[in-house]
């Protein structure tokens, strides 16, 4: 899948802004370089949104500038500039070029291929705290629009039973399937190419989505409905100006949010499905 990048110069009061309110389009991805927002989207979906998004920053008073991101394997750049991520010294989650964990911290190394930058480092760190705390051994669970299938992987390090990884990007489902079978969990993960229907009729203790607002509250009903009663829901990919509208849409549908953190304005929200 080939993805567009719209590099907008602006602030860090600015970016915030502006990531709350493209978050209402298609984009994935958001990372700040350099004083300017990054903002990645598949490349076929941006047509259908390109005026809307140009008014918008009409309005706010910046300049967006796209610029094509072929597919391709992009090693080299997450070499330079991926940095391994530490979970409180619980967790290592690292690629091959970077040195290993230290002795008796849980590791779990990636390869990353996919075709945009390195976006949701805050929502991975997040997440990933979750899974440790959480109480998956022996639970099957659901890691939703897996990427690199990093959470499915250390859910299956913490003893889960069994994980779907689902993710709608084949490039990312190949690279779930690599980095599943390096980690040696491909007994206990199993990669599934497509979107929340492929979820239909599965039953699950525990569904991790590290995805972003506008999907969550599309799929929510999938969820709940595959989710056991007691079972958890961990969601992420949406800043603090989201939580609200998350919230919601997750008491509706008979789940108590329990607990909810914050990163560098990102947020993972878990909610439990009453009994």
């Amino acid at each position: 899948m080939d993805y567009t990048v719209l590099n907008i110069a602006v602030d860090d009061v600015q970016a915030e802004i502006l990531t709350a309110e493209l978050a209402d389009f298609p984009f994935e991805s958001f990372e700040q370089e350099g004083g300017a927002l990054k903002a990645y989207i598949p490349g076929e979906q941006l047509a259908g949104c390109r005026a809307e998004v140009d008014a918008l920053l009409a309005r706010r008073g910046v300049e967006g500038r796209y610029a094509a991101i072929p597919t391709r394997n992009w090693n080299a750049v997450w070499e330079s500039d991926f940095p391994s991520v530490d979970v409180e010294g619980r967790l290592r989650i690292r690629a091959p070029f970077h040195d290993p964990a230290p002795a008796g911290e849980m590791e779990v190394v990636v390869m990353p291929r996919m075709s945009f930058g390195t976006g949701h480092h805050a929502t991975t760190w997040l997440m990933s705290r979750a899974v440790l705390d959480l109480g998956v051994p022996g639970r099957r669970g659901l890691d939703m629009g897996s990427g690199t299938g990093v959470l499915a992987i250390v859910a299956a390090r913490c003893g889960a039973a069994h994980v779907d990884a689902v993710d709608i990007d084949d490039w990312a489902d190949e690279n779930c399937r690599e980095n599943v079978a390096a980690n040696g969990v491909a007994d206990r993960v199993t990669p599934m190419l497509g979107d929340v229907g492929r979820i239909a009729g599965r039953h699950y203790d525990f569904i991790l989505a590290n995805i972003n607002r506008n999907i969550l509250l599309a799929d929510m009903p999938a969820y709940a409905a595959a989710l056991a009663p007691g079972g958890d829901l961990v969601m992420s990919g949406f800043l603090e100006a989201d939580v609200p509208a998350i919230t919601g849409a997750a008491a509706k549908l008979g789940m108590e949010t329990v607990a909810t953190e914050t990163r560098d304005g990102w947020v993972v929200v878990h909610t439990k499905k009453k009994e």
